[in-house]
């Protein structure tokens, strides 16, 4: 009887912790890893384009999101090393950190070659051809690159369910987090007002991996799938003049903004119609995905100075997708939970206590160069301000966007590896590992002429004003009784700082101290996208691997929504196959209409157990020695019972 149980128990707690396949957050022993995995690090060749002659833009954006394809194919390759237990360092180096260096360094020269035949040909590219393997624990930054091998992490049940992140090391608890300093006080000059746009939580689904702005013209140009909100007509093909003529999800149709950002899923073996799919989980992206369960777009005011309009079609990236392997530079990622928004985290997800909601913030550059909606690099157009909230000299200020997005998630029970209560994360490109710090925001201004001409004389005139163009009539006071210049909130009642949200909590309001940029000199223009010949355009992914395009039809977006229910999401059609790569496009007038390329599930759809590993008969299978331990502890029994009959 004894031995009998202790199998039994011995097996149940064995199979209590094992993994659900790549995302248990265990090594398969039980022990909850906490350190990180093993990863490819690749210079980031597009951030050092300050400088593309527009003529060769789409020969570089090609060749650029060709880089990360290769990039993600590599480390998809040592993730299959790691599982056969091949991952030593000598063969990791011949087949798969050799050749990734021979690919890059092709694609580079195609790079150098298509600027040279524009303008002048760059220098130095040649040296970023060569990538290092990084062992698992290395930390963020550009010094901390090995060509050791994998360690642990990099075998089988690394952690999350895609097998690439997130770790237990990932996450911190938010009231041991510090609050920030206070915000520096506003100059009589400041513009204090705010101008809030709602846009929805993008209940319909609207998702794709596309980025028009990074990748413009390549399918899955993100690696990771993207949340919309805004603009309806979203996909890697939109010309400005498709954005320009789609819907919106706003209440104000004067915005037709888009507004996207990496999803965030839950780690609990779930898999989403993209398990199947580039972007999703072929690529680590697993996992059940959460609707926010509030978005606020606000934009306010400079603390020394009024704002200026922004130009139509500005585009903006905050934060950086490939900051674990770049270093913290362009890193704006920002963590916190309802009840503690003056404690922030950067990089790291936040543990929120029992009734307290994640927050994810993105404040984005508020200074612009006054020529460019956009740079090579996408990012030396804007700025952010320095501390005392002045612009690099040759910048002007412009409203600063900032978003709030909050998930009714419960913190993960680190533990156990997120069995009890799942992991989450972010999408990311797939050596990035789900870290916090790679967390990034991506905003197209497409606001009507009017509607922008109307939020900054709100902004500079102190005034608080809300979608449809509603407006409290409230100034706010250049003496505020904290004495820094708070300012009151949309709708709240209460003082909000310059540069953050209204907040539906009492929580004191973070700081607006932006991370400080040297100013840098860009004077590339930038093309017109208007004029753009305009790319076919790929249906939403149902994950059924065939192909569908459509040339010839328009949709009508000029109907405003009925925002007292969630739009219906639209039916589904055949998925195209991504490849991921750039491919060669037919022309057509730029007036056509295109139709998103998103991920967009039925609303009777819902998410499906994970089918790889876990499944019953598998259990069964796992769970033999408890079978034989309960028959041992039953014939124990009868032995026991029959003995006592023949002893009375």
């Amino acid at each position: 009887m004894l031995g009998g149980g202790g199998l039994v128990a011995a097996n149940v707690y064995a199979s209590a912790t094992e993994g659900w396949g790549d995302g248990s957050g265990t090594n398969g022993t039980g022990q909850v890893l906490s350190a990180g995995m093993a990863t490819i690090d690749c210079p980031d060749v597009g951030s050092r384009l300050t400088a593309v002659p527009d003529a060769a833009r789409p020969d570089v954006d090609r060749e650029l999101a060709l880089l990360d394809r290769q990039t993600a194919e590599a480390y998809h390759r040592l993730q299959q090393s790691g599982q056969t237990g091949a991952a030593d360092s000598g063969s990791v180096e011949d087949t798969i950190v050799n050749p990734l260096k021979e690919q890059r360094a092709a694609a580079i020269g195609r790079i150098a070659d298509a600027i040279d035949r524009a303008g002048e040909r760059p220098q130095g590219l040649d040296a970023l051809a060569a990538c290092t393997l990084r062992p698992g624990g290395a930390g963020t930054g550009a010094g901390a690159q090995s060509s050791a091998a994998p360690t642990q992490s990099a075998q089988p049940g690394g952690a999350g369910q895609g097998g690439n992140g997130p770790v237990v090391s990932d996450y911190a608890d938010i009231t041991s987090v510090p609050p920030e300093a206070a915000n520096p006080p506003q100059q009589s000059g400041a513009s204090r007002g705010s101008f809030a746009s709602d846009c929805g939580v993008n209940a319909n689904g609207l998702r794709n991996s596309d980025n028009v702005i990074v990748a413009p013209g390549v399918s899955n140009g993100a690696h990771h799938f993207h949340d919309y909100v805004g603009n309806q007509g979203n996909s890697a093909f939109a010309s400005d003049d498709d954005l320009a003529k789609a819907g919106t999800s706003c209440v104000d149709q004067g915005d037709r903004s888009t507004y996207y950002w990496p999803v965030l899923r839950l780690q609990n073996g779930t898999q989403e119609r993209d398990a199947g799919s580039p972007g999703g989980g072929t690529e680590g992206n697993a996992g059940q995905i959460v609707t926010p369960k509030q978005v606020t777009l606000t934009f306010v005011g400079n603390p020394r100075d009024k704002v200026t309009a922004m130009p139509r079609f500005l585009r903006i990236i905050t934060g950086d997708a490939k900051a674990f392997v770049n270093g913290p530079g362009n890193a704006n990622a920002s963590w916190s939970c309802t009840g503690y928004e003056n404690r922030q985290l950067k990089d790291k997800y936040p543990l929120c206590p029992p009734g307290s909601d994640v927050v994810r913030t993105f404040k984005f550059q508020s200074c612009w160069d006054g020529r460019n909606i956009d740079s090579a690099n996408h990012r030396t157009h804007v700025a952010f301000t320095a501390p005392d909230g002045s612009c690099p000299a040759g910048f002007q200020a412009i409203p600063q966007l900032v978003q709030r997005i909050v998930y009714d998630v419960k913190a993960p029970s680190l533990q156990d590896g997120g069995r009890t209560a799942p992991l989450f994360a972010v999408d990311s490109f797939p050596e990035q590992l789900h870290k916090p710090v790679t967390d990034h925001g991506d905003f197209i201004n497409v606001f009507d002429e009017d509607l922008m001409r109307q939020m900054v004389d709100c902004i500079n005139s102190g005034r608080t004003c809300g979608p449809d163009g509603g407006d409290s009539g409230t100034t706010a006071s250049p003496t505020a009784s904290s004495g820094s210049g708070a300012t009151a909130a949309p709708g709240s009642g209460t003082t909000q700082q310059p540069g953050d949200t209204a907040t539906p909590t009492s929580a004191p309001a973070p700081s607006t101290a932006q991370p400080s940029e040297e100013p840098r000199t860009d004077a590339t223009t930038t093309p017109d996208r208007t004029t753009t010949p305009d790319r076919h355009t790929t249906a939403p992914d149902d994950g059924s691997g065939s192909t569908k395009q459509d040339h010839t039809t328009k949709r009508d977006h000029t109907t405003k929504q009925d925002r007292s229910t969630p739009p219906a999401p639209p039916t589904p059609t055949s998925a195209p196959t991504r490849s991921g790569a750039a491919q060669p496009q037919p022309s057509r007038s730029a007036s056509a209409q295109a139709t998103p390329a998103g991920y967009v599930p039925p609303a009777a759809a819902q998410p499906q157990a994970q089918g790889t590993q876990g499944g019953l008969a598998e259990t069964g299978a796992h769970l033999w020695p408890a079978a034989l331990g309960t028959l041992l502890a039953l014939s124990g029994l009868i032995m026991l019972l029959r003995a006592r009959r023949l002893r009375y």
